[in-house]
């Protein structure tokens, strides 16, 4: 058979696999939108007591899942962890965590739990303020489970509980313009954490290369399926390799290179949650060329095969 044949072949059996891993990943990862959860939810919001929270849905929250909306929680009491795309946390109380849509997330408490829980959609804040990126300007919504965990210090326990509860206070009691008053507060929050809880050396990066990095981090996101190589990143920013590389050392502690295969892994980790999928239709997901580089570019990072990783994710 001519080669052009073969190849031709190929690429039309990689087309098929594609389009039916779209369908199953939208079909068997759980992914919840605010009102999929609770029906009397707008479909913007939900404030609530998080012991409340939990007697309606631990059974199901408790498995892996994603949100289709913006999802932060304040423990104040109890214990246990929580799992945000495969890095574990301990629960403690005035512990606050944040995640962005998207993230791969699981609870498992061992004593009684309370504190408080949001969820919000991304049009809740941008309308409200004209700025599609303003949250992004905060750590904990920038989608690295390490940065989005904060144990809160002493001095603000008070004030961010107070801010919760007039939250809850104004979903009772549904007062006209009570929706600006939640996002008002949710704002005043959002810096409060910031505050508290963000390192000094985060705070003294100069603008322009803080908006450099997130350019490379937005343009990573939209391409890490197709594009790999850190001098093609480099020409859509209209820098050198060399330049987007120091930037990345300088404010990451990781290079160019790194940050995107980082982004490839944190996919595979997340496709593997999916029994459905099997590791060939994951690596043609992933652009692999083969399910065996696939594997081995799995095995070089994460120190295990792709199976061995789904046999102990799901056996946790």
């Amino acid at each position: 058979m001519p080669r052009i044949v073969q190849q031709a072949g190929h690429l039309f059996k990689l087309s098929l696999l594609r389009q039916k891993n779209v369908m199953i990943t939208k079909a068997s990862i759980p992914v919840y939108d605010i009102c999929t959860i609770d029906q009397r939810a707008q479909k913007d919001l939900l404030v609530e007591r998080f012991g409340t929270y939990l007697e309606k849905h631990y059974g199901h929250l408790q498995r892996p899942h994603r949100h289709s909306f913006y999802h932060l929680v304040l423990f104040t009491k109890g214990k246990g962890s929580h799992t945000i795309d495969f890095d574990k946390f301990p629960v403690q109380p005035y512990q606050i965590y944040f995640m962005i849509p998207g993230q791969v997330h699981s609870w498992h408490f061992e004593s009684g739990v309370d504190g408080y829980i949001v969820h919000f959609t991304g049009e809740l804040i941008h309308s409200f303020l004209h700025n599609s990126h303003y949250l992004e300007r905060f750590p904990f919504f920038r989608g690295n489970s390490k940065d989005s965990v904060c144990l809160l210090p002493g001095s603000i326990h008070n004030k961010v509980a107070e801010l919760f509860e007039t939250m809850l206070q104004e979903v009772v009691e549904a007062k006209e313009q009570n929706i600006d008053l939640i996002r008002l507060k949710l704002l005043e929050l959002f810096i409060a954490v910031d505050r508290n809880c963000i390192s000094k050396k985060e705070r003294s990066i100069p603008p322009q290369k803080m908006t450099l990095l997130r350019s490379f981090q937005h343009l990573i996101e939209k391409h890490f399926r197709s594009i790999r190589l850190p001098k093609e990143y480099a020409d859509l920013l209209y820098v050198t390799p060399n330049h987007l590389n120091a930037l990345c050392q300088d404010l990451l502690g990781k290079t160019a290179g790194e940050l995107i295969r980082d982004r490839v892994l944190l996919e595979a980790k997340r496709l593997l949650t999916n029994a459905d999928m099997t590791v060939t239709e994951i690596a043609y997901d992933l652009n692999f060329q083969d399910n065996s580089y696939f594997n081995r570019f799995f095995r070089k990072n994460v120190g295990m095969t792709p199976e061995e990783f789904r046999k102990k994710f799901i056996n946790k």
